[in-house]
C-alpha cells in the first residue's frame, strides 16, 4: 500500500521537515538535523510536483525559513517573520495534491516550527546567534555596567589637581591619573579635591576647603 495515498501522511512530512529544519539552525547538531529536515521537505515536494515546480516550491520555501530567521535574529519586528511563515505555508500548501492534505501539510509547518524549540532544552545553543545580536539585557543585575571597573569605587574618594581646572582638567588619586570636571568653580593644580559622583567615565569633583 502506498502510503502517499493517505493524506494525512503530508503532515508528518512537513511536520518532521519543518521541525528538523529549524532545529538545525538552533542548536549545533553538526548537519545531522539540517540532513534530516531536507530529507522530508525534499520527499514532499518531489512526490506531488513535477521538476520544474519542484525547484520553485523548494526555494520558496527555504526562502520563508531564511526570513524568519533574519527577523529573529536581526530585525525583530515581526515583519519579516510574518511574510516568511506565509511563503512557507503557501509553498507546501499549494503542492499537495488537494486540499486536505494542503491543510495538513499547513498544519505540519506549525507544528514543526513549534516543535523545533524543544532541541534547545536537549542540544546546546549555536553560539553564532550570541554574535548577531545580545540575547541578555545590559543590566546591572545581569552582571554588566556601563562605568569601567576602575571608575567604580572612586566616589567619596579624594587626591588632587594634576593640572587647573576651568572646570574640566586632571586629578590625581593614588598615583592613577583621571579626566575630570569640577562643580562649577575653578580649581587650581595642588589644590585637593574629593570626587562627589561619577556618571560613566565622567567624574565630578569639589574642592576640599582648608580650614
Amino acid at each position: 500500500m502506498d502510503l502517499l495515498s493517505f493524506d494525512w501522511i503530508v503532515l508528518f512530512m512537513t511536520l518532521f521537515g519543518t521541525m528538523f529544519l529549524v532545529g538545525e539552525l538552533l542548536v549545533n547538531m553538526r548537519g545531522l538535523l539540517g540532513i534530516l529536515g531536507l530529507g522530508f521537505i525534499t520527499v514532499y515536494f518531489s512526490s506531488y510536483l513535477s521538476l520544474n515546480m519542484f525547484v520553485i516550491m523548494m526555494i520558496i520555501y527555504l526562502i520563508g525559513l531564511a526570513l524568519i530567521i533574519i527577523d529573529g535574529k536581526v530585525v525583530n519586528d515581526g515583519t519579516l517573520a510574518t511574510i516568511g511563515a506565509a511563503a512557507m505555508i503557501v509553498a507546501v500548501g499549494f503542492s499537495a495534491p488537494n486540499w486536505v492534505a494542503g491543510l495538513y501539510s499547513v498544519i505540519g509547518v506549525l507544528l514543526g516550527g513549534a516543535s523545533s524549540l524543544v532541541f534547545l532544552k536537549v542540544f546546546k545553543r549555536r553560539e553564532m546567534w550570541t554574535k548577531i545580536t545580545l540575547v541578555d539585557q545590559l543590566t546591572s543585575e545581569m552582571g554588566y555596567n556601563s562605568m569601567k571597573e576602575s571608575y567604580a569605587g572612586l566616589v567619596g574618594q579624594t587626591g588632587k589637581a594634576s593640572t587647573d581646572m576651568r572646570p574640566s582638567g586632571t586629578i590625581q588619586i593614588e598615583e592613577e591619573e583621571y579626566s575630570a570636571v569640577s562643580n562649577g568653580k575653578w580649581i587650581y593644580k595642588n589644590e585637593s579635591v574629593k570626587i562627589i559622583s561619577v556618571d560613566g567615565t565622567k567624574v565630578l569633583v569639589k574642592k576640599i576647603e582648608e580650614n
